[in-house]
């Protein structure tokens, strides 16, 4: 049963700032309107993660940030079993694995839309929008008009909310085996605009009349999570200065204007008479704060460029200042960006450390908060940073302002290791027999899967037994791309004795990151570059690329391990071509493979259905090689003579010192006289020679006598010994 873990969405005003992050400078604004002029700075959240907690604030979130949401719903986990194995000699296995269907919200205004997603640190979601597990997602982004999400609306009834203005995701079966089979710690690249912020961008209908030219260039993303406005406002002064003005329009936010824009020469400074003022004698009182002043000398941020991590960059100049701050901004910048902005904060905070307060007699409307303006007498431009009107005159306070240089030193992002994020394309599958090794029981089988995608970063694969449509799970394939493909052009037969130099086989791969690797004629005797072309098994030496696809594999070995008939025969163009030293998926003993009707399914990522590949060289592994060095003599009046070699199977080392192993249930030959599937007499023996009585052979003139072994499920290919 659905559960409903959150049904209130909870304060509509927020972001992964965390908390109020900052003040609104400027006595002009009324606090009760703005908010308090304590500032209480947010922090960057290096380990942020999804929570559930009734109440949780739902962010706004402007431009392109990284947030982690709000379980909002979510059902039980759902338990999914499977039973695989159970082939000759093998036990049968149950594996369990679990998938879970919930809400997140993420944002409390319309958005865009969302781009990748992390789950644990890893890649759920990539750029192209494809989920990197089993399941499917739908997002909802907040707009007034979308609908009720028919999961939800199953799951609760008709009471279920459409949830519009707020902006979620639901995931539906997400499969949880590659997260400890629990709800990850999930993270969202949200897409709200990219846009140029402005302050009333934040403000929206909250605050009525709020205007100006204030532009925060260079601001690629932030968050706000509620509190005064005034707070958060005050934030982004410490990188953004700005002016505010109160009028009866509303309140007017400018930014503080540059030096290099000129400044209004104010008048001299008026004195007074009263003792408790300022510049009694003189209309001024100049002052210099060093202790207890602090500087920014560096800022921490989100980097988008790193997938939003925290990064840092410090301001020119030197850095062992005591009174150096490291500036917590939780906002996200790319690295050229906030290397400047640290660095004119700096000089703004060290040049306004000089402060004057200058009483004028006379009242101008050009003058107020904000104004740029020049003392007679003084060197520099001062800005207006509060003006106050007395029976003395207008009281000014005033604070030096230096000019910013421009191009400094370049913001440096370091060195980003994100994730992989390939793209899932469909499977490409083979599966194939080899012949046996020689290495365990002589009834094993050498049963192999290939799996590879266009995508390099190719994702892993469920792997089933086909039994007539009935899929029987065999695990899973791994991400490693096999290499297989066809021939380009026709091979040519070979008798498979010698190292063929200046032979050459043209291959076309199945994709683009495929390709093979050369070795030396050391390599080649220790059994690399072992390549399988339709039923035989050879190796080359050297490879070469021609085009984007096709190889040309040189200096070959042919007719490998007992494949030599295969190789007498050549191969046409079109015959399968797979890479057998390359990643390959072992299939063992658990399909129990015992007709050619049985074949291998896989499903990725990628794949709608699933794909089906049926078993090449099916028997390879279990057929006896064909018996060698045939040889028929004559004797006259005796008979026919008929000798030949025996040959194991897995036993591909001919050493002269031993015999060879039997490797069969019995030692034991046919050999028959006649079409080899209907012949006109045939003989069974144990032996590797046999007679036959001359009138016999006058009797059956002209028919072909042939030899083949018994093998334990199939007989090997006939060696033709002599036309009688």
């Amino acid at each position: 049963m659905a559960t409903l873990i959150l049904g209130g969405l909870g304060t509509l005003i927020g972001g992964p700032l965390g908390g109020a992050i900052g003040a609104l400078a400027g006595r002009q604004i009324d606090a009760a309107i703005i908010g308090s002029p304590v500032r209480d700075g947010a922090r960057l959240k290096d380990l942020s993660i999804t929570t559930s907690s009734y109440g949780t604030p739902i962010p706004r979130h402007f431009g392109a940030v990284r947030a982690a949401g709000t379980i909002i719903w979510a059902t039980e986990l759902a338990e999914n079993r499977e039973t695989g194995g159970g082939g000759k000699g093998q036990p049968k296995v149950t594996s369990y694995s679990y998938s879970s269907s919930f809400a997140v919200a993420l944002a409390s205004r319309p958005i865009e839309g969302i781009g990748r997603i992390w789950a644990d640190g890893n890649l759920l979601r990539g750029a192209t929008g494809d989920l990197k597990t089993g399941g499917s997602l739908r997002i909802y982004t907040g707009f007034g008009d979308q609908p009720v999400d028919p999961l939800l609306a199953e799951a609760i009834g008709p009471d279920c909310p459409a949830f519009r203005q707020c902006a979620y995701a639901v995931f539906e079966d997400l499969s949880l085996e590659d997260f400890g089979n629990r709800i990850p710690a999930l993270s969202f690249e949200v897409l709200a605009g990219d846009q140029l912020l402005s302050p009333s961008d934040f403000a929206g209908a909250e605050v009525v009349g709020l205007t100006g030219e204030m532009v925060y260039a260079g601001l690629l993303g932030i968050s706000y999570e509620g509190g005064g406005l005034g707070d958060f406002l005050g934030r982004l002064q410490l990188l953004y200065p700005s002016t505010f003005d109160i009028g009866s329009d509303g309140i007017e936010i400018a930014p503080v204007p540059d030096a290099a824009s000129g400044a209004l020469l104010l008048p001299g400074p008026a004195a007074t008479g009263d003792p408790d003022d300022f510049g009694t004698v003189d209309g001024f009182a100049l002052a210099r704060s060093e202790a207890g002043t602090r500087m920014p000398s560096s800022i921490r941020y989100y980097d988008r460029g790193r997938d939003y991590q925290p990064s840092v960059q410090r301001a020119s100049g030197r850095a062992d200042r005591e009174d150096a701050e490291a500036l917590e901004f939780p906002a996200t910048f790319d690295p050229a960006t906030a290397r400047e902005l640290i660095d004119q904060a700096h000089r703004r905070s060290r040049s306004r450390r000089e402060t004057i307060r200058w009483r004028i007699a006379e009242l101008d409307v050009t003058v107020g908060p904000g104004c740029l303006v020049a003392l007679p007498g003084y060197p520099g431009q001062w800005l207006i940073d509060a003006w106050e009107w007395r029976d003395a005159g207008i009281e000014l306070e005033l604070s030096r302002i230096e000019p910013q240089p421009r191009g400094g030193l370049p913001g440096e992002p370091g060195l980003p290791v994100p994730p992989p994020d390939g793209t899932s394309g469909p499977t490409l599958l083979k599966a194939f027999e080899l012949p046996w090794d020689g290495v365990g029981l002589p009834s094993g089988r050498q049963l192999f899967a290939a799996l590879a995608s266009e995508s390099p970063d190719r994702s892993s694969a469920a792997l089933y037994a086909d039994r007539g449509g009935q899929l029987h799970p065999l695990g899973a394939s791994g991400r490693e791309q096999s290499v297989f493909g066809t021939l380009a052009s026709p091979l040519a037969p070979s008798q498979g004795l010698l190292l063929e130099s200046r032979g050459s086989l043209a291959v076309e791969l199945a994709a683009d990151s495929m390709g093979f690797f050369s070795s030396d004629m050391d390599g080649i005797a220790r059994g690399r570059n072992r390549l399988m072309v339709g039923a035989e098994l050879l190796q080359f030496m050297t490879c070469e690329r021609t085009e984007e696809r096709r190889w040309r594999l040189s200096g070959l070995l042919r007719g490998r391990a007992g494949t030599d008939v295969a190789a007498i025969a050549g191969h046409l163009p079109g015959a399968s071509v797979i890479l057998v030293d390359g990643p390959l998926v072992a299939l063992g003993t658990s399909m129990a493979l015992d007709s050619e009707s049985v074949g291998v399914a896989a499903i990725g990522r990628g794949d709608s259905e699933p794909v089906l590949a049926a078993v090449e060289n099916f028997g390879l592994g279990t057929r006896p090689p064909c018996p060698a060095h045939g040889m028929a003599r004559n004797q006259g009046e005796a008979g026919l003579q008929l000798r030949w070699t025996r040959r194991s199977r897995g036993a591909w080392q001919w050493d002269d010192s031993i015999d060879v192993p039997v490797n069969e249930d019995v030692l034991l030959f046919e050999v028959g006289i006649g079409p080899v599937e209907s012949p006109v007499v045939r003989w069974e023996t144990p032996d590797t020679s046999l007679e036959i009585d001359a009138a016999f052979v006058a009797l059956h003139s002209g028919q072909p006598v042939w030899v083949r072994q018994f093998g334990r499920r199939q007989m090997s290919v006939a060696l033709l010994l002599a036309e009688l």
